[in-house]
């Protein structure tokens, strides 16, 4: 089974304006990882812009990005969430939320124009943005005596794997956060390579990210 143990993300808040027809276009992308994460920005935005006519905004969230919404606001169907959403989905990202805040000017954009003025509006600022890939670590616990601490560094070393934690008493253990696709062999690997003398403590209490 292959694992996907990458996404792509931004890094960071934006912010970008836009103005078309006498109308603002404010667009504020935010990282998050939940929901109420999402609320809480929402909260933020609605409060600090009451004067504003839309709030429209779309997001993604989860490591597969199989967690989305995106909601108009009250403008026309189809003409503001889904704009913003395809510009997150164009650059393959997930846990990221735009917020594209309208203050009407007074000349009714219709359809399609509301739709280019949603979408260049988050576009604009996810350029602004920095996007990063991160990676899936599942954490490893490991014991091995001291005298195997040698062979133990060498299977370290030919695994993308990051300690975490350590604690060295007259044994070592270890927490090793490793890429979630290579979890088997890693574990494979250091049983082998410390001839079953070493201790896989637990396998994946819980994913980090790095």
């Amino acid at each position: 089974m292959v694992v996907d143990d990458t996404y792509r993300t931004i890094n960071g808040e934006g912010q970008a304006e836009l103005k078309v027809e006498g109308s603002r276009f404010v667009a504020e992308i935010y990282p998050v990882e939940t929901r109420e994460d999402v609320e809480a920005h929402l909260e933020v935005v609605r409060e600090r812009e009451r004067k504003a006519s839309h709030h429209c905004f779309a997001y993604r969230l989860g490591r597969d990005g199989d967690d989305f919404r995106y909601d108009d606001d009250g403008e026309p169907s189809g003409t503001a969430g889904q704009p913003i959403l395809r510009q997150i989905d164009g650059r393959d990202l997930t846990n990221t939320l735009i917020i594209v805040t309208r203050y009407f000017g007074g000349t009714k954009l219709g359809t399609g124009g509301l739709m280019r003025a949603y979408a260049d509006a988050a576009d604009a600022a996810l350029e602004r943005a920095t996007i990063v890939e991160k990676v899936v670590r599942t954490p490893v616990r490991l014991r091995f005596a001291y005298d195997d601490t040698a062979p133990a560094r060498q299977v370290l070393q030919h695994f993308d794997a990051e300690v975490t934690d350590s604690d060295y008493t007259d044994v070592t253990e270890l927490t090793v956060g490793v890429r979630a696709s290579e979890v088997e062999a890693f574990v494979e690997a250091f049983r082998n390579g410390l001839s079953d003398r070493g201790e896989i403590l637990s396998v994946g209490e819980h994913e980090s990210e790095a």
